[in-house]
């Protein structure tokens, strides 16, 4: 090998991935000039800026994740350290049919962004606002040049988020009411070819039921994208599809036929190429048993020859933990009743008890609450079952954490209203392990021994302060990796910067990760190129490889450290100081040693960010290549 006169960083020793699948190799790389500028065994180097030793350290390519909803943070904190810290390198944004790419659209008294964000993604208006005076463009071409002006740690690239463009061709009312005119289907498929042609990825849609408008007078509306027939969707599909984009999407819980039809639009055999899509989602939920099987078979009958389709569900890797504050959580937007209470503001403690207090709420909530505590529940299809209600009540499965009583946190809500019930039986003789506990329980009237009495009060009393969590799905990791190495998934379905304070997935990947290395380093081989250079090929993106000349998006990961890593023991709640808010993050310390974007390191011995990190450009706005 030919000697390298000068560098400005060389990896020696590293176990190495490369993205490919192949068997990783012991061998050195050299950066120069932000780029992989040679990589190979005993690299003959004249000058090296910095020699970093990486002996027994794992080396790949950056890692992608493929689902966030980072599109506001990174407008304020383009760094995005919580993605960073844990390996990721590039971010999908524009998600589910929200995003940011019209700017603002800010037209008298409509707010779209708060209208739409807030309630899908969990994120007070607070927040929200504090992004909005950053939104300066007004255009799909402006959002595309604007990421060329911020100090951005991982490179970007983005939908077209499907909601969002609705209102930019209809206006918000038309938007959520009625089917475009021939006009406004004109304006949509015009947006749509401007936007393929400057580089997004494709299209984003949204079908999930629990996704609710945030402003008055439509709280009880879903967000536009739901509103979007098969007359308006295809055309704008058959833009993408014609450019070899991609459709993220996601399933109607209650219209599952029309769901499985929109799905075999992939399929090549009567349009000459297939429809890239993205579904939402293959996980094992716990309360619909097997759907994941379904989904994945699915998916294998799609890109079968007969159909020649091109489709993949999107995969986590590790347990879907869920917390909720309160009632605040995605999982009560399924009902009328619980509904109403989350369609209150953040802040608004006053009108949630005013609704805890109300007869008649009251009464609407007790008819749900019976939908919620069914007994031996057959949830057959997400959502598709009026009589019972997706999540299900199980007072033994729901943990206290972070909770205004602090002894509470670590049990589960039956022990607590166990040992309740045995302090009201008792006229408060026995029954609590304590006095501050009996101080609250002083609170419960006698009917608190009924589970719904005892969670009405609770709501009453602590408001957001009643906090616990439950397990989505993915209880049992055997499942779990076969779902993420079936060739119909994809993992890298993180969902990070959603839901501030009810889910944290930024570390999923080095969860697919721990996982794949209980099989050895082949399995792990696997698992890089399903993370980094598979997703990048599908979704047109020139990352996710450490070839000579490849921008040098790299991180160093320690094993060792990896195979103790757990997903839940690692979640925490953090302030986070610009959005002046609580955001519920992961910490993998240690297990990410180092992290490069653009040649420049901004993570360093598994434990902190670089000064480098939002302060300097480093990552880019990727432009799709088109197949």
């Amino acid at each position: 090998m030919a000697q390298i006169d000068q560098c400005d960083t060389l990896i020696r020793n590293a176990l190495v991935f490369d993205g490919s699948g192949q068997s990783p190799v012991v061998e050195d790389l050299a950066i120069k000039d932000g780029k992989v500028l040679a990589r190979g065994a005993n690299l003959d180097v004249g000058n090296a800026g910095e020699t970093v030793d990486a002996e027994g350290q794992w080396l790949m390519p950056g890692l992608l994740d493929i689902h966030t909803h980072l599109d506001l943070e990174v407008e304020v904190s383009p760094g995005i350290p919580e993605a960073v810290r844990h390996g990721t390198t590039t971010v999908l944004l524009g998600n589910c049919s929200l995003g940011v790419a019209f700017g603002s659209q800010l037209k008298g008294e409509e707010n779209p962004i708060l209208d739409c964000f807030t309630r899908v993604e969990n994120m007070p208006k607070s927040v929200l606002s504090k992004c909005l005076d950053k939104l300066t463009w007004d255009d799909t071409a402006g959002y595309m040049d604007h990421f060329a002006d911020l100090p951005l740690g991982p490179n970007v690239a983005s939908f077209l988020p499907h909601s969002m463009m609705r209102i930019e061709a209809m206006g918000t009312d038309a938007s959520i009411s009625r089917e475009p005119n021939k006009e406004e289907q004109k304006r949509l498929e015009k947006i749509m070819e401007d936007a393929m042609e400057q580089g997004y990825i494709g299209l984003s849609t949204d079908q999930i039921v629990f996704h609710y408008l945030a402003n008055d007078p439509n709280k009880n509306i879903r967000i536009p994208s739901h509103f979007a027939e098969c007359e308006e969707l295809r055309p704008c599909l058959e833009i993408v599809r014609k450019h070899g984009g991609v459709w993220q999407t996601n399933p109607d819980g209650e219209k599952m036929l029309r769901t499985l039809k929109r799905y075999f639009w992939s399929a090549s055999r009567f349009r000459g190429k297939p429809l890239r899509i993205s579904a939402l989602t293959a996980i094992d939920f716990v309360s619909v048993p097997g759907v994941w099987q379904k989904m994945l078979k699915l998916g294998k009958v799609i890109n079968s020859k007969l159909f020649g389709g091109k489709i993949h569900f999107q995969a986590l890797g590790g347990s879907f933990r869920m917390w909720s504050d309160g009632m605040i959580s995605p999982v009560f937007e399924e009902l009328p009743s619980t509904r109403e209470m989350i369609a209150c503001e953040a802040d608004q403690a006053d009108k949630r008890l005013e609704l805890l207090n109300d007869p008649a709420w009251l009464e609407r909530f007790a008819e749900d609450w019976a939908k919620m505590t069914v007994a031996d529940a057959n949830i057959t299809k997400l959502g598709g079952n009026k009589d019972q209600a997706t999540f299900q009540m199980k007072f033994d499965e729901m943990t206290f954490d972070d909770c205004a009583v602090p002894s509470w946190n670590g049990d589960s809500l039956q022990q607590v209203l166990d040992r309740l019930t045995t302090y009201i039986e008792s006229n408060g003789e026995k029954g609590a392990k304590d006095e501050a506990e009996a101080a609250e329980f002083a609170k419960f009237p006698k009917e608190c021994t009924h589970p719904r009495e005892f969670w009405l009060q609770c709501l009453r009393l602590y408001d957001t302060g009643f906090r616990w969590w439950f397990d989505v799905a993915n209880k049992d990791e055997d499942i779990v990796e076969e779902i993420l190495f079936d060739e119909n998934a994809l993992p890298g379905f993180n969902d990070s910067g959603a839901h501030l304070t009810n889910l944290s997935f930024y570390d999923g990947n080095l969860g697919t990760l721990r996982i794949a290395q209980k099989r050895g380093l082949d399995r792990v081989a696997h698992a890089v190129h399903r993370l980094t250079r598979e997703p990048a090929e599908f979704f047109g993106l020139d990352v996710g490889t450490i070839e000579p000349g490849a921008q040098a998006d790299i991180v160093l990961i320690n094993p060792e450290n990896l195979k103790n890593h757990d997903m839940n023991k690692g979640r925490t709640k953090i302030f986070h100081d610009i959005f002046e808010h609580d955001v519920l993050v992961n910490r993998s310390d240690g297990v990410v040693e180092q992290v490069y974007i653009n040649g420049t390191r901004v993570w360093e011995d598994g434990c902190r960010h670089t000064p480098a990190l939002g302060t300097q450009t480093l990552g880019r706005a990727v432009r799709a290549r088109r197949a």
